[in-house]
């Protein structure tokens, strides 16, 4: 073959192999600026928000997320454990919230919740950081025939309702945290975030 033939199948080739290399090159060097766009673990722990896909949750369930290396809960209300929140505020120390701590503004109703259905709170008791049991049952003999369901902690005897609120007389001092969260669709949470600063 002459100086002057070109072979245009062996300059396909080496144009093609180029390209692929510079491909693998680009990606191999984007790769840590890419993933360093994604929070941290320690963002997260740190307290980054996390979603919450909710779609699943049947009523009556209870679901466990990890937000800031806290346990927080997810429960998906039924009609019955809704009706019996209202008979027993007279049972508890802060039925109405007022302490403003322990909520968001927006979380300060009976329901301490932004849609009755689903409750969000920081599973651990505010007596000495126990974690409570989640005892849906009405009246079970263990805890008496004036039990409407709710949260037991197996440490001290703490009990909270189902909206999280505290009942009068037990070594818990206050309700369970409501974290700060939102809806982003019917079926996600965003938890970490005020859905005022959204």
């Amino acid at each position: 073959m002459s100086s002057n033939e070109i072979d245009h199948g062996r300059r396909r080739m080496l144009l093609a192999a180029t390209a692929a290399m510079g491909g693998i090159g680009v990606a191999y060097v984007a790769t840590p600026f890419v993933l360093s766009m994604d929070p941290s673990e320690r963002a997260k722990a740190a307290g980054a928000p996390i979603a919450v896909d909710i779609s699943k949750l049947r009523p009556g369930q209870l679901m466990t997320v990890e937000w800031r290396g806290k346990p927080v809960w997810v429960l998906r209300r039924n009609e019955s454990m809704l009706a019996a929140m209202a008979q027993i505020a007279s049972q508890l120390r802060d039925a109405n919230s007022d302490e403003l701590s322990q909520q968001p503004h927006y979380a300060k109703n009976p329901y301490r919740s932004i849609n009755p259905e689903y409750m969000v709170m920081v599973g651990i008791c505010t007596h000495l950081g126990c974690a409570p049991t989640y005892r849906p049952e009405f009246a079970p003999p263990d805890l008496g025939p004036e039990w409407k369901g709710g949260f037991f902690c197996p440490c001290h005897g703490s009990r909270y309702d189902l909206a999280g609120r505290v009942y009068s007389g037990v070594p818990a001092p206050s309700n369970l945290v409501v974290p700060p969260y939102h809806y982003v669709s019917e079926t996600r949470l965003s938890i970490g975030i005020d859905p005022e600063a959204v």
